[in-house]
Protein backbone atom coordinates (compact mmCIF):
# COMPACT_ATOMS: atom_id res chain seq x y z
CA UNK A 1 0.00 0.00 0.00
CA UNK A 2 2.92 2.63 1.03
CA UNK A 3 4.82 1.72 -2.00
CA UNK A 4 1.58 2.84 -4.08
CA UNK A 5 0.71 5.75 -2.62
CA UNK A 6 3.56 7.99 -2.43
CA UNK A 7 4.22 9.01 1.26
CA UNK A 8 7.17 11.06 2.73
CA UNK A 9 8.91 7.85 4.50
CA UNK A 10 8.73 6.63 0.44
CA UNK A 11 10.11 9.38 -1.50
CA UNK A 12 12.88 9.64 1.30
CA UNK A 13 13.89 6.33 0.57
CA UNK A 14 13.33 6.29 -2.93
CA UNK A 15 16.21 9.72 -3.18
CA UNK A 16 18.49 7.15 -1.14
CA UNK A 17 21.02 5.38 -3.19
CA UNK A 18 20.82 1.30 -2.57
CA UNK A 19 24.40 1.44 -0.34
CA UNK A 20 23.23 4.01 1.88
CA UNK A 21 19.53 2.65 2.13
CA UNK A 22 21.35 -0.87 3.21
CA UNK A 23 23.54 0.93 5.67
CA UNK A 24 20.65 2.72 6.92
CA UNK A 25 18.90 -0.13 7.33
CA UNK A 26 21.46 -1.73 9.30
CA UNK A 27 21.95 1.29 11.63
CA UNK A 28 18.14 1.04 12.64
CA UNK A 29 18.75 -2.37 13.38
CA UNK A 30 21.74 -2.06 15.70
CA UNK A 31 20.08 0.38 17.71
CA UNK A 32 16.92 -1.88 17.98
CA UNK A 33 19.13 -4.54 19.11
CA UNK A 34 20.95 -1.86 21.53
CA UNK A 35 17.15 -0.60 22.58
CA UNK A 36 16.35 -4.47 23.27
CA UNK A 37 19.26 -4.81 25.55
CA UNK A 38 18.19 -1.76 27.58
CA UNK A 39 14.86 -3.21 28.01
CA UNK A 40 16.22 -6.42 28.76
CA UNK A 41 18.65 -4.86 31.70
CA UNK A 42 15.63 -3.00 32.70
CA UNK A 43 13.38 -6.03 33.28
CA UNK A 44 16.20 -8.24 35.14
CA UNK A 45 16.64 -5.02 37.47
CA UNK A 46 13.19 -4.95 37.92
CA UNK A 47 12.43 -8.47 38.85
CA UNK A 48 15.31 -8.45 41.02
CA UNK A 49 14.09 -5.72 43.27
CA UNK A 50 10.91 -7.06 43.38
CA UNK A 51 12.64 -10.88 44.54
CA UNK A 52 14.41 -8.89 47.32
CA UNK A 53 11.43 -7.17 48.72
CA UNK A 54 9.26 -10.29 49.01
CA UNK A 55 12.15 -12.41 50.42
CA UNK A 56 12.25 -9.89 53.09
CA UNK A 57 9.11 -11.75 54.23
CA UNK A 58 10.10 -14.88 54.43
CA UNK A 59 11.31 -16.67 57.89
CA UNK A 60 13.10 -19.77 57.28
CA UNK A 61 12.38 -23.02 58.99
CA UNK A 62 15.60 -24.25 60.22
CA UNK A 63 14.87 -28.40 62.31
CA UNK A 64 17.85 -30.05 63.52
CA UNK A 65 17.53 -33.76 64.82
CA UNK A 66 16.38 -34.34 68.22
CA UNK A 67 13.89 -31.49 68.02
CA UNK A 68 10.30 -32.08 68.65
CA UNK A 69 7.83 -31.02 66.18
CA UNK A 70 3.95 -30.60 65.34
CA UNK A 71 3.17 -32.09 61.70
CA UNK A 72 0.23 -30.46 59.81
CA UNK A 73 -2.76 -33.32 59.32
CA UNK A 74 -2.68 -34.06 55.15
CA UNK A 75 -4.38 -33.61 52.93
CA UNK A 76 -4.48 -29.74 53.87
CA UNK A 77 -8.12 -29.18 55.16
CA UNK A 78 -9.35 -32.48 55.92
CA UNK A 79 -11.54 -32.63 58.41
CA UNK A 80 -13.07 -35.69 60.99
CA UNK A 81 -16.22 -36.67 60.91
CA UNK A 82 -16.66 -36.73 64.70
CA UNK A 83 -15.49 -33.00 65.17
CA UNK A 84 -16.68 -31.52 62.13
CA UNK A 85 -15.50 -27.66 61.93
CA UNK A 86 -13.53 -28.27 65.02
CA UNK A 87 -11.65 -30.82 63.84
CA UNK A 88 -7.19 -30.53 64.66
CA UNK A 89 -5.21 -29.07 62.10
CA UNK A 90 -2.00 -30.60 63.30
CA UNK A 91 -0.70 -34.12 65.03
CA UNK A 92 1.81 -34.64 67.42
CA UNK A 93 4.64 -33.97 68.95
CA UNK A 94 7.08 -35.86 66.71
CA UNK A 95 10.78 -35.66 66.97
CA UNK A 96 13.24 -36.14 64.00
CA UNK A 97 14.84 -39.45 63.09
CA UNK A 98 16.49 -38.18 59.98
CA UNK A 99 16.93 -34.66 58.42
CA UNK A 100 17.49 -35.57 54.61
CA UNK A 101 18.70 -33.11 51.27
CA UNK A 102 15.85 -30.19 50.43
CA UNK A 103 13.62 -29.66 53.13
CA UNK A 104 12.83 -33.08 54.01
CA UNK A 105 12.59 -34.89 56.98
CA UNK A 106 11.97 -38.27 58.35
CA UNK A 107 9.81 -37.98 61.92
CA UNK A 108 9.73 -40.65 64.64
CA UNK A 109 7.20 -40.55 67.25
CA UNK A 110 8.58 -39.62 70.44
CA UNK A 111 9.50 -43.32 71.66
CA UNK A 112 11.90 -43.69 68.52
CA UNK A 113 9.69 -45.63 66.32
CA UNK A 114 10.35 -43.99 62.73
CA UNK A 115 7.66 -43.42 60.15
CA UNK A 116 6.99 -45.59 56.50
CA UNK A 117 7.68 -41.90 55.18
CA UNK A 118 9.61 -38.90 55.08
CA UNK A 119 7.66 -35.61 55.05
CA UNK A 120 8.52 -31.87 53.81
CA UNK A 121 9.35 -29.02 56.13
CA UNK A 122 6.76 -26.95 55.12
CA UNK A 123 3.89 -29.03 57.41
CA UNK A 124 6.14 -28.75 60.47
CA UNK A 125 6.05 -26.57 63.06
CA UNK A 126 8.07 -26.14 65.91
CA UNK A 127 6.63 -27.70 69.37
CA UNK A 128 6.77 -25.79 72.37
CA UNK A 129 5.53 -27.37 75.66
CA UNK A 130 3.05 -25.92 77.91
CA UNK A 131 3.57 -25.24 80.85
Amino acid sequence: MEVVVPSLRVMKQNELEPELYTEAMIMELEDLDELRMKTFNALILQKSKVARSCNKCVNKKIFEEGDVVWKAILPLGSKDREFGKWSPNWEGPFKFHRVLDGNSYWLASLDGEPHRRCINGKYLKHYYPSS
